[in-house]
């Protein structure tokens, strides 16, 4: 027997309906007048399926209760409704026949719609149970981020790697924990996703609850429909320190590099011969040693004050002799 939670307004209605369900082989667990009663009861009383009557508006109030009640219990919800318009049922978001039945009906109609919930049902909580151990046990940050800005749901890798508490980090809207100097390009992000597009490999920095930051790789894709922001986010701070680092040592290694080329371009010369040693520590002349290092050759001259200092004083001494 599955528990069955009855929603309906009219006491007499109500009584009727519950013997109805025991008669096809469920457990009636509560019968309430209200929405709010049936979602007052404790967590200890958890439903398997809820069935409700008598809603007078189909469009809104069908799916105001749907939101209630998914947001507290993951179980299949059955509508009884008196008007078979397509329009209002689709409209209602109970197009698939296992969420309604048309009033009046019968035993073996509400048998077969319960038992068919119920089997979508027990489907939907497993898939569920699984994406929630997924979500649980990741290693990398998941979220899903609402079009307004705030965290509806982060998993614990959150927790492990900010500090944060995942209460403190749905409090506040998302773009106050990443880093004050990378805000503008990341809303500048997140708008284009909201407007239909993709963040592949987006990176931002991320502040910790102790005051440090991290760096965070990001994939991420809209579900425009849903208004929600679907993101997984991978710390990537140490292989970005690492970059830095090597960035560091090429610096380095360019600087030294550099100084190696200005310190090779300075030739040593003997002050009073002036010849210039070489790597292996020989001493060459002037000739020699650019003869050796580059293309040049040298032709013999002499130049106008050589030949007034050196050559004329020689001259006029032989001619006077």
């Amino acid at each position: 027997m599955r528990r069955i939670f009855i929603v309906c307004p009219d006491p007499v209605v109500a009584r009727e309906l519950a013997e109805r369900v025991t008669r096809v082989g469920h457990d009636v667990a509560l019968l309430a007048r209200t929405d709010d009663e049936a979602l007052a009861v404790t967590d200890e009383l958890t439903p398997e399926l809820v069935l409700r009557a008598d809603a007078p508006n189909p469009a809104e109030s069908y799916m105001a209760f749907v939101d209630d009640v998914r947001g507290r219990w993951t179980v299949p919800i059955v509508f009884l409704i008196a008007d078979p318009d397509e329009y209002a049922v689709r409209r209602a978001g109970l197009a698939e026949p296992h969420r309604y039945l048309v009033q009046p009906f019968t035993d073996r109609e509400l048998r077969a719609t319960l038992d068919l919930a119920l089997c979508k049902g027990d489907s939907a909580r497993a898939v569920h149970e699984l994406e929630a151990r997924f979500f649980t046990t990741s290693v990398d940050l998941l979220c899903f981020l609402d079009f307004n800005g705030y965290f509806k749901r982060v998993n614990p890798a959150w927790e492990r790697t900010l500090g944060f508490t995942r209460q403190e980090l749905m409090a506040r809207p998302f773009i106050e924990f990443v880093h004050p100097d990378d805000r503008e390009r990341t809303l500048k992000q997140n708008a284009a996703v909201r407007g239909g597009g993709q963040a592949l490999a987006f990176e931002n920095r991320y502040v910790c609850k102790d005051g440090s930051h991290r760096w965070l790789r990001w994939n991420a894709s809209p579900d425009s429909s849903e208004r929600v922001i679907y993101s997984v986010a991978r710390d990537v701070t140490a292989s970005k320190q690492a970059e830095e680092e090597r960035e560091r040592l090429v610096r380095e290694l360019q600087a030294a590099l550099a100084e190696v080329r200005t310190l090779r371009e300075i030739l040593p010369i003997c002050s009073y011969c002036r010849k210039i040693r070489d790597d292996e520590n020989y001493w060459h002349t002037v000739e020699s040693y650019i003869s050796r290092h580059t293309t040049t050759r040298f032709s013999h001259g002499i130049c106008p004050t050589c030949m007034e200092t050196e050559v004329k004083p020689m001259l006029d001494a032989f001619e006077g002799t």
